[in-house]
């Protein structure tokens, strides 16, 4: 999971053990872990959709913001406004420890067997998709432009942000993506396989 790197300390701390989501579906599920790069792991405990109006002050200090209006200015963005009625998901969760796991995304060395494994899911990936082939392009696209938000990605590949969002996100789980605060770039690994498919 992402949080702004002024969030870790109290992550690791754990001072911080809600944060609040404006997804359109679940994102994480009850007893999942997820890395939250550079500090470790998170376990997520609980996950309930809330109206904004029903946060309280004490909910906000918790998820790491002074007050219930810094908390929804965090949650605004130009393309969605939040008000009192709108919905967000509330995540419980708390600090596992530092990430001791194996990081295939930080792998580039890839074998002739890992890049057709690779090719091979990337081409079920479009194959699956209403919108047609978009994972090679979108590779591309991140390697060009690194750490560019989504809302400047999507439109020059002719994709709305959120579902483009969620194919970014396909990648990520095959290592071949890193997420920031702003944006993405290739990981050790996407670079070797974009490499490797160019060539080939």
């Amino acid at each position: 999971m992402l949080f702004k790197r002024e969030s870790h300390a109290g992550l690791a701390s754990g001072a911080i053990t809600l944060t609040f989501r404006s997804w359109s579906k679940p994102q994480v599920r009850v007893g999942g872990r997820y890395r939250c790069p550079p500090i470790g792991l998170l376990r997520v405990d609980a996950v309930d959709r809330v109206r904004v109006g029903e946060i309280t002050h004490a909910e906000a200090r918790r998820s790491g913001f002074a007050d219930r209006r810094a908390l929804l200015d965090a949650l605004s963005r130009p393309s969605k406004r939040i008000d009192g009625r709108s919905r967000v998901f509330r995540v419980a969760l708390h600090y596992v420890g530092p990430d001791d796991g194996p990081r295939p995304e930080l792998d580039d060395h890839l074998s002739d067997d890992d890049v057709a494994g690779l090719a091979a899911r990337l081409d079920r990936m479009d194959r699956a998709s209403r919108h047609g082939a978009w994972t090679r392009d979108t590779l591309a696209l991140i390697g060009k432009r690194p750490r560019v938000p989504a809302r400047e990605l999507a439109p020059l590949l002719g994709r709305e942000r959120l579902p483009f969002k969620a194919d970014v996100r396909k990648l990520k789980r095959l290592g071949l993506t890193l997420s920031h605060d702003v944006g993405y770039e290739l990981s050790p690994r996407g670079r070797a396989l974009l490499q490797h498919l160019r060539q080939h």
